[in-house]
């Protein structure tokens, strides 16, 4: 999964910065807030058009998200409840994004680009709502192509890169493949465990 190649690639560097960040005295939820703050900041600038460089931003605020679980892992302070709040957030900040792109899609009269970016949006918490469910059910459900880091990593490399109604049909149709994904990894293992599937 690219998430956990990438997520080992830049392990070192925010365990250096986390380390930094621990003697400033910032805790992991703080650092939570603090990316979701920027996620809204990117979105706002997303609105107003500016769309590679929200692509370019999007790649620091997607950075700046990932230093909370490292400061967390850094301190000794990983928490069932930090954990939450960084799922909680990381949800409104993706929704944040893609408002911000409908927004300035619905101005400029971009339908097509807008309706893309509404259904990406809808996958990508469709994505993350399996997840979380199927974790409270007590089964692990990682698998898809593109979990959140994956949808950053198109989302901003697209936009970089000018490719705005490419990225969105990849978006829109591959975060319903993923959801697919997990909902047929959860019936498997259910299956598996020989409980009866409806």
């Amino acid at each position: 999964m690219v998430s956990d190649r990438l997520r080992a690639l830049l392990s070192p560097v925010l365990n250096s910065i986390a380390g930094r960040l621990a003697r400033l005295g910032l805790t992991p939820n703080s650092l939570t807030v603090i990316g979701l703050v920027l996620n809204v900041g990117v979105a706002l600038v997303l609105a107003s058009g500016c769309l590679r460089w929200g692509g370019v931003l999007i790649l620091v605020a997607s950075l700046a998200d990932g230093l909370d679980g490292a400061l967390a892992r850094h301190t000794g302070s990983v928490t069932r409840f930090g954990a939450f709040f960084d799922s909680t957030l990381d949800r409104y900040a993706e929704a944040a994004l893609f408002t911000g792109l409908v927004w300035h899609f619905a101005t400029v009269g971009a339908r097509t680009e807008a309706v893309l970016a509404v259904v990406a949006l809808f996958g990508s918490l469709a994505v993350s709502y399996a997840r979380a469910r199927a974790e409270g059910l007590g089964i692990s459900c990682t698998v898809g192509l593109l979990t959140r880091a994956e949808r950053m990593i198109v989302l901003a490399l697209g936009l970089a890169a000018g490719l705005t109604l490419a990225t969105l049909w990849v978006l829109a149709v591959f975060t319903h493949i993923t959801a697919i994904q997990r909902i047929l990894h959860v019936h498997k293992v259910a299956a598996a465990e020989g409980q009866t599937l409806r």
